[in-house]
């Protein structure tokens, strides 16, 4: 009987082991152990995707390029970026002529990106943060998407908020929401078609349309709601502000993103990546010393 409820005991454990750190990737454990996860992923994250560039193409680069062609110089924020999947589907379609941004809190999938994405390196910036704080101004970008995330973040109505925030209006949001046979083990974090729908016309969107993907997720397309007025890329000190105190602009000498107000300085790594869950405290002086990059030297 003893052993009985042992091997019992054994088989939950394992159940549960399964669901938080394979099913849930250990998203109702904590940001932190996301984040290991993918960080101790990294190098074989493409190749455990397989992802199918014709596939990519089809069904992400060219309707969103297309969604922004009248848009002169569009500028894209990718939430949840990863090794930049989404940027380089953007990136290759040759009537995209605008600039990517891409952010997410795995340091190493990043660092990968920056490999992939060489070809497109003058048009794409990295930056390493927690998608629920995104660090830019309200109404910066012409389109922001969200690819597989949201359902292992631990609060994916208020990323999506973030997201609508820093959205122009009449920009575009793509995002996608987890559909599949796991989708019930995953409270509030995966949504029910029409409950999805639901929330995004609660956040200011409209035009909301749900188109099947793949077995496991819906993309889910919306227009944040006014008077269109997108376009134009700006220098990226202009659209970054400082998460700590909200702060913008915050000006770059090349090698950091200072905010005057609160001195936190958020370096450039080697690779090109901004590290702004990495902070450091610069002085007033070298503050006051700190040459800024005129804009047409700074933008993205």
């Amino acid at each position: 009987m003893a052993w009985g409820l042992v091997a019992i005991g054994l088989l939950l454990l394992i159940v549960l082991g399964y669901w938080q750190m394979i099913v849930a990737e250990g998203s109702y454990l904590g940001p932190r152990v996301v984040t290991f996860l993918y960080d101790l992923t990294a190098p074989a994250y493409e190749r455990i995707k397989q992802f199918d560039p014709g596939y990519e193409q089809w069904f992400l680069g060219l309707p969103l390029g297309q969604a922004l062609e009248k848009i002169p110089s569009p500028l894209v924020l990718d939430v949840g970026t990863g090794t930049g999947r989404l940027p380089r589907a953007l990136l290759f379609q040759p009537a995209f002529r605008g600039q990517v941004v891409g952010i997410d809190l795995s340091r190493r999938m990043l660092a990968h990106a920056v490999q992939l994405a060489q070809p497109y390196r003058e048009r794409l910036a990295l930056i390493w943060q927690d998608a629920q704080d995104l660090p830019f101004e309200a109404n910066s970008f012409d389109a922001v998407t969200c690819l597989e995330v949201l359902e292992f973040t631990p609060h994916p109505q208020a990323v999506l908020r973030e997201m609508v925030r820093v959205l122009r209006p009449g920009g575009v949001l793509l995002v996608t929401n987890r559909v599949g046979k796991d989708a019930w083990v995953l409270p509030r974090r995966a949504f029910a078609r029409p409950d999805f729908e639901a929330l995004l016309r609660e956040l200011d969107l409209e035009n909301v349309r749900i188109q099947s993907w793949q077995a496991d997720y819906d993309l889910v397309w919306g227009v944040k709601s006014g008077v269109p007025r997108g376009g134009g890329v700006r220098p990226l000190s202009q659209v970054l502000r400082c998460p700590a105190c909200h702060h913008n602009p915050l000006p770059s000498d090349g090698t950091a993103f200072t905010c005057p107000r609160c001195a936190l300085s958020y370096p450039v790594a080697p690779d090109g990546v901004i590290e702004i869950a990495r902070p450091s405290h610069k002085s007033v002086l070298e503050q006051r010393e700190q040459p800024t990059i005129p804009a047409e030297e700074s933008r993205i």
